[in-house]
This record gives C-alpha cells, sequence and structure tokens, in this order.
C-alpha cells in the first residue's frame, strides 16, 4: 500500500509503517513560526495546551515559562503531555480532544478561568463551550500556522492526515479520489470529510491507533 504523509514523521512511526510494509511517501503541508515576544501582562492559574506547537512555543519564552510557575495544566494528547512533562511542568489531565476536555473543565472547575496557549488555526471547540457554562478562556496565541501549496503528481493508496490545517494544504491543490483517508482524529475528519466520504477516525488519537486503522483497512478490503 503506498501512502502519503502529509507531514514529516517520527523515526519510529515511520520505522513501523515501514516494518508493515508499506511504501511511504512524507511531504509537510504546512509550517509553523513561534510569535516571538507575544503580548502577554499576566496568566490564570489553569492552562491549557491543545498541541505540541504550542508547547515548543511556550518553551522558547522563558517570560511565559517564569510566569507559569506553580500554575496547573490541562492538555489534549498524550504526546503534549509528554512534552510538558518532559519540561519539568505538571499535568493535571490528558484529554483526548478539546471537546471532551472541556467537558471534563465544566464539570470539575466551577466559574475558573484559563490560560489557552494556542495558534491562530485552531479547534473552536473550548472558547465556544467553556464561556457557555460560565467558565472564562484567554486564548493566548503563541504560534502561527503557514499553509503550504505543494501539487503532487503521484497517485496514493492511502493518505495520512494529522491535523485540520493538514487537510487544507492538500487539498488546495490535489483531490481525494480513488484513495482512502486515515485521520488521526475527529477534527481532522471533519475537515476531511467536506472533501470525500472515504476515510477512517483512529480510536484514539495516537500513532499505534493510526498504524491500527490502516491495518484494519487493509484486513477488511482483503476480505
Amino acid at each position: 500500500m503506498r501512502l502519503l504523509s502529509t507531514k514529516i514523521l517520527s523515526q519510529d512511526f515511520r520505522d513501523r509503517l515501514l516494518m508493515h510494509q508499506f511504501s511511504l511517501v512524507e511531504q509537510s503541508f504546512i509550517k509553523i513560526s513561534f510569535i516571538e515576544n507575544p503580548k502577554i501582562d499576566q496568566i490564570f492559574d489553569h492552562l491549557i495546551f491543545t498541541s505540541q506547537n504550542a508547547v515548543n512555543a511556550v518553551l522558547s519564552s522563558s517570560k511565559i515559562l517564569k510566569m507559569m510557575e506553580g500554575k496547573t495544566i490541562y492538555c489534549v494528547g498524550k504526546k503534549t503531555a509528554a512534552l510538558l512533562v518532559e519540561n519539568k511542568q505538571k499535568v493535571a489531565k490528558i484529554a483526548q480532544n478539546s471537546a471532551e476536555l472541556a467537558h471534563f473543565l465544566i464539570k470539575s472547575h466551577k466559574k475558573e478561568s484559563f490560560s489557552y496557549f494556542c495558534g491562530k488555526l485552531r479547534t473552536p471547540d473550548l472558547e465556544e463551550i467553556l464561556p457557555t457554562q460560565g467558565l472564562h478562556i484567554q486564548p493566548i496565541q503563541v504560534y502561527t500556522t503557514h499553509i503550504q501549496d505543494h501539487p503532487l503528481k503521484s497517485h496514493f493508496d492511502g493518505i495520512l492526515f494529522f491535523s485540520p490545517s493538514g487537510v487544507r494544504g492538500y487539498a488546495q491543490s490535489n483531490g481525494f479520489e480513488n484513495t482512502h483517508s486515515f485521520c488521526l482524529g475527529n477534527s481532522t475528519a471533519k475537515e476531511v470529510a467536506l472533501h470525500t466520504s472515504q476515510y477512517t477516525v483512529a480510536k484514539e488519537p495516537s500513532e499505534s491507533q493510526l498504524l491500527l486503522s490502516l491495518k484494519n483497512h487493509i484486513t477488511l478490503h482483503e476480505e
């Protein structure tokens, strides 16, 4: 099966795909740039991270790291949490997606305020759900996502998508005909669904579950 990954993969995940005899091409359709010296006067006691990009952006700012001392952190994704923990940050909750995190915060924190470190192109779930239940959220943009256009001439049996932005970048000059899309999470799948009905979503937003969805798809179509 010939696969296109819409981002550059970790060495571990690349090796696992090749071990399962997938043919692989990697092409990033987004580029991340950190915002230098974001204007932040204060942050709340509760912090939210939904991506590794936001974590890396904050880690590059000694000013923000100083402000984060003693704060409680909630995040989306095991890799986001692992990156925080590796850098001596304490994570109180890990959710699979933004909507799940929003509902957890509503149940466990009444009328609290949250600082949300994020990019401009972000899933709106947190900012839409929390205020309806009396929770205040302060978005702090610490990085920018740039869509990159890469027209591709080759055909792929499957395409790996990891973010809505990656889907938008791919869709600018490429089609979804005669291929199957494999999505890391529900937000990514919603974006893919605007272009095709031929897609599957990993049960959890992890590389292991994405690989499992690939294997299950092949097994189903071999029968």
